[in-house]
């Protein structure tokens, strides 16, 4: 049992658990669903009990939280705790990303004890209008930017660290994905990945993919034979799988190294990927399967990005500014 289940009144451990057994949602997933409804108990309780106001937030225990104290959530509750999370909360004032992801983590709980628990009769969510979010397109490389991270990769790890931009940059892999790769899912010229929700995939390896993996494969130290790190593909010098912040690290090196902005990350790596594929042909669909996306609507964010380049290259014609001569 996880850590923090133990900080949970039995109702959580039941959504917690629902979660993580019958959804089989990874362990970040059911982290943020605990931290999310811990803050909004916590809110409940003071908001209740004004006498708690005195206590430091953190330090507000939630295990006295059961069925009847949930049953009594009005709405309004709910939007006074998006205020107070928009206004400043302990943790400090919180983006409309944030919000909207605690927002939907309320309204799982109170569906799993309708719907699924058959607890509660009422969802006091189901008026419930998620916070408004800014629309940003993802940042990503340009296809020149990215040839110039692959080449200036360097370093004593340099064969393993490129073979694992050129995976990013070629399969739009996301980071966990990459991390939890074993020797035995490259096949041939595929590689099998477990994405969210454990879902697998099979994608298919470039030339490029392929090279750089056999040319690793020479390099690759023999890990430890501890069951989670013995078949493991990326290999640190302690011999033991490479951890997602490892693999940060690794990124964000090579990107120091080629003199591209520092804020670039491997998952904005995987929406460079995405764009490439895109601009160069691939179908929306089919970008969907590749990326392991469950909804198609999640992929489209992609189109936007080519239609602002389709618009960039009309305008970058040098007759674009050229008009008829007046008589």
């Amino acid at each position: 049992m996880a850590k923090y289940w133990q900080e949970s009144p039995p109702i959580l451990q039941e959504f917690l658990n629902y979660h993580a057994s019958i959804l089989s949602h990874s362990a970040k997933t059911v982290d943020e669903y605990f931290l999310d409804l811990r803050s909004f108990f916590r809110y409940l309780k003071v908001r209740r009990n004004p006498a708690l106001s005195q206590t430091p937030f953190s330090e507000i225990s939630i295990l006295d939280v059961d069925l009847e104290f949930v049953s009594q959530t009005q709405l309004s509750e709910i939007y006074g705790f998006l205020t107070f999370l928009s206004g400043g909360a302990p943790a400090g004032k919180a983006e409309s990303s944030t919000r909207a992801r605690k927002c939907a983590s309320i309204r799982s709980f109170y569906h799993y004890l309708c719907v699924h628990a058959h607890q509660m009769e009422q969802d006091p969510t189901q008026s419930l209008n998620n916070p408004k979010l800014r629309k940003t397109l993802p940042r990503y490389l340009s296809l020149s930017e990215s040839i110039q991270l692959l080449e200036a990769v360097s370093g004593p790890n340099e064969v393993r660290d490129y073979c694992i931009l050129t995976l990013f940059l070629n399969c739009g892999l996301r980071v966990g994905e990459l991390v939890g790769l074993n020797v035995q899912d490259i096949r041939e010229d595929t590689v099998r990945v477990l994405g969210k929700g454990n879902k697998e995939r099979q994608l298919y390896l470039n030339e490029a993919c392929l090279e750089a993996i056999q040319a690793y494969l020479v390099v690759r130290p023999e890990p430890k034979e501890e069951l989670r790190h013995k078949n493991a593909l990326f290999v640190s010098r302690n011999k033991t799988r490479l951890t997602t912040r490892a693999v940060e690290n690794i990124v964000q090196k090579a990107v120091r190294q080629a003199g591209l902005d520092p804020k670039y990350s491997p998952h904005k790596l995987r929406h460079t990927a995405a764009t490439l594929m895109l601009n160069h042909g691939v179908d929306i669909r089919t970008l969907q399967d590749v990326l392991g996306h469950e909804n198609l609507g999640t992929t489209q964010i992609y189109t936007h990005i080519s239609d602002a380049n389709m618009k960039q290259a009309v305008e970058a014609n040098p007759l674009s500014r050229v008009k008829k001569r007046e008589e």
